[in-house]
């Protein structure tokens, strides 16, 4: 089924150093962009994450420290990057919980400006998950009928991705084709930072996802506990978290 868009959307998968948020990096980039009427752009891009690659990470991936050392960096694609996807929406798989939040911690080290809030995120793995709940090989063994042989190759990965949910489409009359509900049915919670520490409960009020305060009002917690507000920007949290709990705290000094 042809995705019903309203923005263009961007297809990606990264290939990463690791799955620490805040501590890794981006080693390739692959995305597959589709356009109003249909039409596909892809690219690929290996990217020198200026840290070693672990053994074990290689393994997974096939990507090594020779393979990128003459690479560019992030900081050096970033611009152009950001430029790509400006004005469109994001899906990816198992995007929101890491994709999304390390490609915004990326931007963010580079000094890139870019404004991901304001885009709608479809999450293929979480309409997977809640539909017929299996690993990214079998969905694409299951919905498109083929076998993904290049498993762990961003580019491969990517294009299995679109291909899923196009067959995702067609399979569930109930999913509506229309990026915006894809992007509510595929949120776990209501995000306010993109790692999801942060989360809207139902009143639509910031309240911790994790640790002692899980559930309490994020303003609440900074007036009865200012140590916390401390304790957090000098913590392991992504740099994006830190720029929304700042964003909350000034925005509760003015009251």
């Amino acid at each position: 089924m042809k995705l019903n868009l309203k923005n263009p959307i961007v297809f990606f998968d990264l290939e990463t150093t690791g799955i620490n948020i805040a501590a890794d990096r981006i080693v390739e980039i692959a995305y597959l962009k589709v356009d109003l009427n249909g039409n596909e752009t892809s690219k690929s891009q290996r990217i020198n994450p200026e840290m070693p690659i672990p053994e074990k990470v290689t393994a997974i991936h096939g990507i090594s420290n020779e393979d990128v050392k003459d690479a560019p960096t992030f900081n050096e694609i970033a611009r152009s990057l950001a430029n790509e996807i400006e004005g469109c929406d994001l899906a990816g798989y198992n995007s929101i919980r890491f994709d999304i939040p390390l490609l915004a911690e990326e931007f963010l080290r580079a000094g890139v400006d870019i404004d991901l809030s304001k885009r709608k995120f479809v999450d293929v793995q979480v309409i997977f998950m809640k539909m017929e709940p299996r690993t990214l090989t079998a969905a694409y063994k299951f919905f498109a009928g083929k076998e993904l042989t290049d498993a762990h190759s961003a580019e491969a990965d990517t294009l299995a991705t679109y291909e899923v949910l196009q067959a995702q489409l067609d399979r569930y009359p109930n999913l509506e084709n229309d990026i915006g509900k894809l992007a509510e049915f595929s949120a776990h919670n209501r995000n306010v930072d993109f790692a999801g520490r942060i989360i809207y409960n139902e009143d639509d009020v910031e309240v911790f996802n994790f640790g002692k305060y899980k559930g309490k009002p994020v303003r609440e917690v900074l007036q009865s506990d200012p140590g916390y507000f401390g304790w957090m920007m000098n913590g392991d949290f992504p740099l994006y978290t830190k720029k929304v709990l700042t964003s909350i705290k000034l925005d509760s000094n003015k009251k």
